[in-house]
């Protein structure tokens, strides 16, 4: 009996995700979009907007959602507690939290789902509660549940 052996030349799907993010507390829209593929199909708020379809529809999400995120070093703090990873396909559980343009600070925690095509992201599917996204938005205050579930440690 032989055992299958699998042996994949890229890093782990989520040091690849990983480093996505790092790109995007950076406010590199460049390096976030160069790990997508041409034909992306980005849910942003899978169960509130329609997808995201393509580079260039991304590339405009980027610019209207970067551009209402603050500048100042340390105002993306999007942080990953737990993930598994099969194949091509990286489950994500994390928050992400942000200070505006205007001062206010954003906590949404979510779940995630990202599907690669060689290095690069084809598939997202972010889960979150996007009215709770939107109150925050306009000022009201993170929900003692929400800031509990973001309270928790991040991985690495």
């Amino acid at each position: 009996i032989f055992a299958r052996l699998v042996v994949r030349d890229a890093k782990p799907r989520y040091d690849q995700f990983q480093a996505v993010i790092n790109h995007w507390r950076r406010k590199d829209a460049e390096s976030v979009l160069a790990a997508m593929t041409d034909d992306i199909v980005w849910h942003v708020a899978a169960s509130a907007k329609p997808a995201v379809v393509g580079k260039a529809a991304a590339a405009e999400f980027i610019r209207t959602f970067g551009g209402a995120i603050s500048d100042s070093p340390g105002s993306i703090r999007w942080r990953i507690f737990n993930h598994s990873e099969t194949a091509d396909r990286l489950f994500v559980e994390g928050v992400d939290e942000f200070d505006g343009t205007d001062g206010r600070t954003v906590v949404a925690p979510y779940a995630g789902v990202i599907e690669f095509r060689g290095d690069r992201i084809c598939g997202w599917r972010d889960y979150v509660d996007y009215l709770t996204i939107e109150k925050q938005r306009k000022g009201e205050a993170v929900p003692a549940h929400v800031a509990e579930l973001a309270s928790r440690k991040a991985q690495g």
